[in-house]
């Protein structure tokens, strides 16, 4: 796999039927290991040990509907309180990040009001906070650490 933006960590894998599987700490089981899953499980490391955010707090790759459509969101955190504080939107490396992938994860934060958003293809990072009352996000030089 490609050499990402991010620290080096150690990940376990498995080969079976040809295929590479990558295990997945919050899910806990192997998932096979496609171009955004490198990202994303890189991204989960990134948010665990550079940023301090529990693993109970962190959700992976879960469905919501947005106007009747079922969507999945890459990586969720959240708050103590429960709700969410991070979400982020992974692409595989190939992918650009453009305006179209911003519409994406703002589309989706319609729905869960997250406070920060992060969008990654692995090579490249975009933090957010959003400002709800204006309806606009800004974007920050880095995601903020765990706090209690």
């Amino acid at each position: 796999m490609q050499k990402l933006n991010f620290p080096t960590y150690s990940f376990r894998f498995k080969s079976s039927e040809n295929k590479i599987s990558i295990f997945d700490e919050i899910r806990k089981k192997f998932v096979v290991l496609q171009p955004e899953e490198w990202v994303r499980q890189h991204c989960v490391q990134f948010l665990i040990q550079e940023k301090g955010y529990p693993k109970s707090f962190i959700n992976v790759e879960k469905e919501l509907i947005i106007n009747t459509l079922k969507k999945r969101y890459d990586i969720v955190v959240f708050n103590p309180d429960g709700s969410l504080h991070v979400i982020v939107e992974c692409k595989a490396p190939n992918i650009p990040i453009n305006q179209e992938v911003f519409n994406q994860i703002a589309r989706y934060n319609l729905q869960l009001n997250a406070t920060y958003l992060m969008v990654t293809n692995g090579l490249n990072h975009y933090y957010c906070q959003m400002d709800f009352e204006n309806e606009r996000y800004q974007f920050l030089k880095e995601l903020p650490e765990y706090k209690l």
